[in-house]
């Protein structure tokens, strides 16, 4: 989509976070934000469910593809519910990841 796609798109087209952000009052701005929100999310979804511990430099090459990456699903997080979805699933990861460790702990206490 052109800058002026943007300006000029309906609101029914847009999600709510696009619409959270202003990207149909202020297209530049709100594609930044939007695209902020989503690489934050990204990162708290991969140190969630699926970070590891890695060497410095495969960690740096991990975050760049993540904030690439971040910037292509921003484009469809104007149409489609990325950011949402990516809330959700930090909720549900960090839910899971709440429940391992309460579960480690009891498992911990009961061996002694």
């Amino acid at each position: 989509m052109s800058e002026e796609n943007i300006m000029n798109a309906e609101p029914e087209g847009l999600t709510s976070m696009a619409m959270l952000v202003g990207i149909d009052k202020n297209a530049v701005l709100g594609f930044f934000l939007l695209y902020l929100i989503v690489t934050v999310l990204t990162i708290i979804v991969f140190n969630l469910g699926f970070a590891r511990k890695l060497p410095l430099l495969k960690t740096v090459i991990v975050y760049i593809v993540l904030v690439l990456g971040s910037f292509i699903l921003t484009f469809f997080a104007i149409g489609l519910p990325i950011a949402e979805g990516l809330i959700v699933a930090a909720i549900v990861l960090g839910i899971y990841r709440i429940r391992l460790r309460q579960s480690k702990k009891e498992t911990a206490q009961n061996d002694h």
